[in-house]
């Protein structure tokens, strides 16, 4: 990683941003100019798991339910529901005066379609599905869910912040299969997308909404509560060099950052006009995702050896360095410190790591020298970082490898693809997953193992897709340790991903913003 020195001479010299080709309407107060993480190239809510996809779509699209601050549902767009049957029967009455950005009313017709259709892609939803008897609107504002055996994470599933989230959109829009993206973006959520100045790579831009109807009550907590807008105008400016988008922050040019690099944090800190806040809950957890589909990660020999060989610190050091508390090691599949996590076959992370006994282990399972193609996202620092300790290890671990290094964007897009690396494929990327996505079997995306429907990699491993469904209908708590112990000694076993630590990322905004919630970047509630 380059010196701090280095970081703040490229501050020092960064020339400043050019001024936005889309005219801005009013008083510049109006307009809250935001760096996302990533670029945005893709706007179907349901076509990539990608944060910068799912924080677009909480602005677009409204949900049936929203998380408070202890993280639990609480109804949004829903204004109650009823539980029959002993659980068996769900009925849900939306709220009066629901618009989509067309200006057609929300009916309970469209919630149908959209659960449906995202039922099909989400690892919860999908559990769902399995269940549901039957899904139907009973008139405009009611629909049923009635199941064939109780899901007690009803609630949790449609209103859940993990991606992808249940975006309710108008039903002709949710009638698209779900591997084909939706070609237009009409939500009914506080914002609207201006489509017309949409700039893949560069820029996006949203305008407040004005027949969005905030719940009534409440307080604004995450994805629950009243969303009150109060700028007219959101744009989001990709800016994938860290220190530009710092000198930007500081200048005045931009309002708020939502990754800055770790690095850059010394300098931002000095700032009187910078706030830099973490929130505990969305701390990420490093890892590479290997497709099992193709040599040489088909085989489960070579995955195990590789994981052995993996030590977390240094992953870990080479992307949050020294930061006080910016890290930690020692993770297992259930992120450290929830109600899930446990010691079941942790040895696989924590005994001593022997590169060349994994060398050989690898040589012994069958590696005949294919290529191994690595996705490594130049613009999204950690991965960048995790991405270069990765291409260093596997090197030393005889493997043929084929570093490519690209935009997120360009990741996004190659890692749908399903074809072995001599046609476009790939072999492994590297990315990172919020705490909040990884607590329990229902959103944890990676350790699933459903084929085909399964998150890239498609992993097939039938007995964790059981293990899960007995979660779903374990009786408490302590039953739910003992099914997700076994989840990740398998975990271990199968390996389909490789567990790299836990960091926590900082977001930063200029303090004349106010009314800033905790949760990923949301744009209600935000005041100047």
């Amino acid at each position: 990683m380059p010196s701090r020195r280095h970081l703040l001479a490229a501050i020092a010299a960064t020339t400043t941003l050019s001024a936005p080709a889309i005219p801005v309407h009013g008083a510049t107060a109006r307009t809250l100019r935001f760096v996302p993480q990533a670029d945005l190239a893709v706007l179907d809510p349901l076509f990539t798991t990608a944060y910068v996809v799912r924080n677009h779509a909480l602005m677009i699209y409204d949900t049936l339910y929203g998380l408070d601050a202890s993280l639990k549902p609480s109804p949004q767009m829903v204004e109650r529901h009823l539980v029959e049957n002993e659980g068996r029967r769900w009925t849900f009455r939306l709220r009066e005066g629901l618009l989509f950005h067309d200006g057609e009313p929300v009916r309970a017709r469209d919630c149908v379609a959209s659960i449906r259709r995202w039922s099909q892609r989400d690892p919860l939803g999908q559990l769902l599905a399995v269940r549901t008897d039957e899904i139907a609107a009973t008139d405009d504002r009611s629909f049923v869910i009635r199941l064939s055996r109780p899901f007690a994470p009803m609630l949790d599933a449609l209103g859940k912040l993990a991606s992808p989230i249940c975006a309710i959109m108008p039903e002709r829009l949710a009638l698209t299969e779900p591997s084909r993206v939706v070609a237009e973006v009409v939500g009914s959520g506080p914002f609207r997308f201006r489509g017309d100045p949409w700039v893949a790579g560069s820029r996006a831009v949203y305008e407040r909404f004005a027949g969005y109807l905030p719940r009534e009550g409440g307080t604004p907590e995450w994805t629950a509560g009243p969303k009150v807008v109060h700028f007219d105008r959101v744009e989001w400016h990709t800016i994938p060099d860290p220190s530009t988008a710092a000198a930007a922050l500081l200048r005045g040019e931009v309002d708020w950052v939502e990754r800055p690099d770790f690095d850059l944090l010394p300098v931002l800190r000095r700032s009187r006009d910078l706030m830099i806040e973490t929130t505990p809950e969305l701390g990420s957890i490093s890892i590479c995702r290997l497709n099992h589909l193709h040599p040489p990660f088909d085989n489960p020999a070579i995955r195990r050896a590789v994981l052995s060989a993996v030590n977390q610190a240094d992953f870990m050091n080479a992307v949050a360095g020294t930061e006080p508390g910016s890290w930690q090691d020692g993770v297992g599949i259930w992120p450290p410190g929830t109600a899930l996590a446990s010691d079941a076959g942790m040895e696989a992370i924590r005994a001593p790591r022997d590169i060349a006994g994994a060398r050989e282990a690898i040589r012994q399972a069958g590696y005949r020298g294919e290529r191994v193609v690595s996705l490594v996202s130049t613009d999204f620092p950690a991965g960048k970082a995790a991405g270069e300790v990765g291409a260093a290890l596997f090197r030393r671990l005889g493997l043929n490898l084929d570093h490519v290094a690209t935009d997120w964007a360009a990741v996004v897009q190659r890692r749908a693809s399903r074809e072995p690396v001599e046609r476009g494929g790939w072999s492994c990327f590297y990315t990172g997953f919020a705490t909040l996505d990884l607590l329990h079997p229902g959103i944890h995306q990676l350790v699933r193992g459903s084929g085909e429907r399964a998150w890239f990699g498609w992993p097939s491993i039938p007995r964790m897709e059981a293990l899960a469904d007995a979660w779903l209908d374990a009786a408490d708590l302590a039953a739910q340790r003992v099914i997700a112990a076994e989840m990740q000694r398998l975990a271990f076993a199968e390996v389909p991903y490789l567990p790299l630590g836990q960091y926590f990322l900082p977001t930063a905004y200029r303090r004349s913003l106010t009314g800033v919630l905790r949760g990923p970047p949301l744009f209600w509630n935000v005041r100047r």
